[in-house]
């Protein structure tokens, strides 16, 4: 590895993937709750207005966010998220929860701030944490037709000497740990802030990119 510093600051990189997920559908094959899935390919300088009422959506859903009662999170000390990343080590193997988890937020979330990546690595184990999806990290993951960086079944090659990565295996750590509360802490879905797709959700806050539900 080459560059070993961390992305401490949030970069104009467009996530690979986007997770848009409809929970008004249902799979019925086994009377099971499942999702169908509106997958959006890889993003090419994205470029588009955000509608007026989204932007007052956001305003009052991250009003209301902001006062929610806090979770007590144990965060060795660190003043802050960035800090507490710096404490991480990064190095050595992976457990393949990990590796699913960090992989996630990669994909979905590199280059966003660190309370935008941390938002999506705890989606992930909200999700594993609900009856309504598999109950490890690697079945949400891999879970059929969610998260379009999945294809065939199989996980893109990850350049581990980029600070992206570690900054994901960083955050993942944090988040396995509940190192840090999540801004959107219980929240099981999100979707671009470009699209619209009219979920009857709570909607609870909007970061970077992402707006997210429970």
């Amino acid at each position: 590895m080459t560059d070993v510093s961390f992305a401490l600051e949030a970069e104009n990189d467009t996530p690979e993937a986007e997770i848009v997920v409809d929970p008004a559908m249902l799979d019925n094959d086994n009377n099971t709750p499942g999702f169908e899935t509106v997958i959006f390919g890889e993003q090419q300088e994205v470029v588009a207005k955000i509608p007026e009422e989204v932007v007052e959506a956001d305003r009052l859903a991250n009003e209301e966010q902001a006062g929610a009662e806090t979770v007590d999170f144990t965060n060795n000390g660190a003043g802050s998220l960035r800090e507490l990343v710096k404490q991480q080590s990064v190095d050595g193997s992976l457990s393949k929860e990990m590796q699913c988890l960090a992989g996630t937020v990669y994909f979905e979330s590199k280059g966003e701030t660190l309370a935008g990546q941390l938002a999506v690595a705890r989606v992930v184990m909200a999700r594993a944490a609900s009856p309504r999806f598999p109950n490890s990290l690697c079945g949400v993951v891999y879970q059929r037709k969610q998260f379009s960086f999945i294809r065939n079944g199989k996980m893109p090659r990850i350049d581990k000497g980029h600070r992206h990565w570690r900054n994901a295996v960083a955050i993942a750590k944090i988040a396995m740990n509940d190192g840090w509360k999540s801004p959107v802490e219980g929240a099981l879905f999100f979707h671009a802030r470009y699209v619209s797709p009219g979920w009857r959700l709570k909607r609870m806050a909007t970061i970077d990119n992402h707006i997210f539900y429970r």
